[in-house]
């Protein structure tokens, strides 16, 4: 059987850095520390990434995710199966409808239009393939230096060397 994967998106909330958002894999014991939390619980950084990227002095929160079919979670909805919910504009439903006229496709958007949508509820579990995380403690160093590619000072003492 193939190893269980997590794909974490930590969205940094720091205003300097514009906003940015990093992608690491979560595997192994770490995947199983994120099965069972939910929406909006809070968790330690060190257990996103793994030996060359971490996250140690982070507190994240949990902000949502979505399956392997791209089905979003929503944090009013328990539990973490599949459900159909009829829903207004809001999370995982844009409200708008596309009208073909004249040749042309145009967005209409009408008063009290609702949708029936399948979401997954607010709890990860073995069927959740991507989480959104926030920051909410930043450590020691910023999610730039973290994620930044491995600097040249190991490469260049090697070339030295020669």
């Amino acid at each position: 059987m193939a190893e269980q994967v997590f794909k974490a998106v930590v969205n940094d909330t720091d205003p300097s850095s514009g906003g940015k958002s990093y992608a690491v894999d979560i595997s192994g014991s770490n995947y199983n520390h994120f099965l069972g939390k939910k929406i909006g619980d809070s968790v330690d950084g060190i257990f996103v990434g793994d030996g060359d990227v971490s996250l140690g002095g982070f507190k994240l929160e949990i902000t949502g995710g979505s399956d392997l079919t791209g089905t979003p979670m929503r944090g009013d909805l328990h539990g973490g199966g599949r459900k159909k919910v009829l829903v207004s504009p809001s999370t995982g439903f844009k409200g708008h409808k596309i009208v073909k006229k004249k040749g042309g496709r145009y967005r209409y958007t009408y008063d009290g239009l609702r949708k029936r949508r399948a979401f997954r509820g607010n709890v990860i579990s073995s069927d959740t393939r991507q989480i959104n995380l926030k920051v909410v403690e930043s450590g020691s160093k910023s999610l730039s230096d973290v994620f930044s590619p491995a600097s040249n000072d190991d490469a260049s003492g090697a070339d030295s060397e020669e």
